[in-house]
């Protein structure tokens, strides 16, 4: 669904991505990692069109990205810190996102009634504490129903229930055949929603596999552990 090939993205001298070649695809949640620095944030921005790569294509559902906005209907999206208009009111942000879109679907408000946010609409966002705004952040994502979820630190700020049901939620979304993207350095959140693992180390893809391909390469049962001894081995190398 994700075709990502041979894309390059420099900031002045910085190779922020080198040659990056992936193929997402329905049905699996993919888990972006790698340090600060690795390109993860630049990745995610070229797969939305906020950062064009200075070579290389992305293709979502075969068609090119390039020039385009319409593919981003089709994509659900989770800042790891979620910027909105102080002196809106959360009823106000969802209702003119719902305006905005258009959106000829169902609207999916499993998440607003979850994290109650119905019964906060009348709150103005500069009054929100963090954790809240992340609850906005991601019922926001799922409410249009997307097809591609793309998470950046989606549990960061959540107190343990609203985790609990946030990761539901995720699970269910692939099971139900959606392709979800999450960064994330919780390596239990990971452990739990993801199905493969994409690993940016300085711009360079160093792997992209299954999780349980890379358990049994390091001969762990734990993801924590198991990246762990693949980065270890992996800088051993390239040092």
């Amino acid at each position: 669904m994700i075709s990502i090939q041979e894309v390059n993205k420099n900031f002045g001298r910085l190779q922020a991505l080198k040659n990056i070649n992936l193929e997402l695809v329905k049905g699996k949640s993919y888990a972006l990692i790698g340090p600060n620095g690795s390109g993860k944030t630049t990745l995610i921005k070229c797969i939305l069109g906020l950062v064009i790569a200075a070579k290389g294509k992305i293709l979502i559902d075969g068609l090119s990205t390039a020039g385009k906005w319409q593919y981003r209907e089709k994509i659900g999206y989770m800042p790891q810190i979620g910027r909105y208009p102080d002196n809106m009111k959360i009823g106000q942000i969802f209702e003119m996102a719902i305006n905005i879109r258009k959106h000829p679907g169902q609207i999916d408000e499993e998440l607003l009634s979850a994290f109650r946010l119905n019964d906060m609409y009348h709150k103005r966002m500069h009054t929100l504490s963090g954790g809240t705004r992340q609850k906005v952040s991601a019922a926001l994502a799922f409410l249009f129903n997307p097809d591609i979820l793309i998470l950046d630190e989606p549990t960061a700020g959540l107190d343990p229930v609203s985790v609990e049901l946030l990761k539901e939620k995720v699970i269910r979304c692939k099971e139900d055949g959606r392709l979800i993207m999450i960064s994330s350095h919780i390596m239990s959140d990971l452990d739990d929603l993801a199905s493969d693992i994409i690993y940016l180390y300085e711009g360079d893809l160093l792997y992209d596999n299954s999780i349980d391909t890379l358990k049994s390469e390091t001969n762990e049962s734990r993801l924590g552990k198991a990246i762990s001894k693949f980065i270890t081995q992996t800088h051993s190398i390239h040092d």
